[in-house]
């Protein structure tokens, strides 16, 4: 059964302030095959990429702990969130924008990643799609402290935790973030650590 046709696409900027909120009007073709009209808010912040620091040798994976100003408006008492490394690409390709979100956030030199996956992270009201990746690293690779670019803001910690710890972590509910708990549910599932 054909349906899901669009047409008559009309987009008006909401906002332009950090990023870009647009409203969309349209004409969708139902199942039934009638027409109606419809109105959908989009946020557009681009594409981004999201990385699982492991080290098979010690079953230690790198996290990064930092405030996140929406979480703390809704519910999360102090904003702070566990998360993977993860960042914008902002005109870089997916894998070149890990690398170097890696070493900003970090402090760790990675040259080889593997990407696993990607996936819209919240497709009814976002456009990003976020690019998925595992890295292995060790001691060697640290060249830096980490926290994040000065010129960002970002006051990142990094972590360093037992695969297992980390796991616990989502269960407990000290690790609430989407793309963390899918990268660390999918090293499980792959017998990554």
């Amino acid at each position: 059964m054909k349906y899901g046709n669009i047409r008559n696409i009309k987009k008006e900027t909401l906002s332009k302030a950090w990023y870009r909120l647009y409203r969309y009007t349209f004409d969708y073709q139902k199942e039934d095959g009638e027409w109606e009209t419809q109105q959908r808010e989009t946020y557009d912040r681009g594409n981004g990429a999201a990385i699982l620091l492991y080290n098979p040798e010690t079953s230690r994976v790198v996290l990064t702990r930092q405030f996140r100003m929406p979480t703390y408006v809704n519910g999360n008492p102090d904003g702070m969130m566990v998360e993977v490394c993860a960042g914008l690409l902002e005109g870089d390709d997916p894998e070149s924008c890990i690398i170097k979100e890696v070493e900003e956030e970090t402090g760790y030199k990675v040259e080889k990643v593997e990407e696993v996956f990607q996936a819209y992270m919240s497709p009814g009201a976002v456009t990003e799609k976020l690019y998925f990746f595992l890295a292995e690293y060790n001691d060697d690779m640290k060249i830096s402290a980490g926290g994040g670019a000065p010129h960002e803001s970002e006051h990142i910690e990094v972590l360093e935790v037992s695969f297992d710890k980390a796991l616990a972590m989502i269960q407990s509910g000290e690790i609430i973030d989407a793309k963390s708990i899918l990268l660390l549910q999918y090293a499980r599932i792959k017998g990554v650590l």
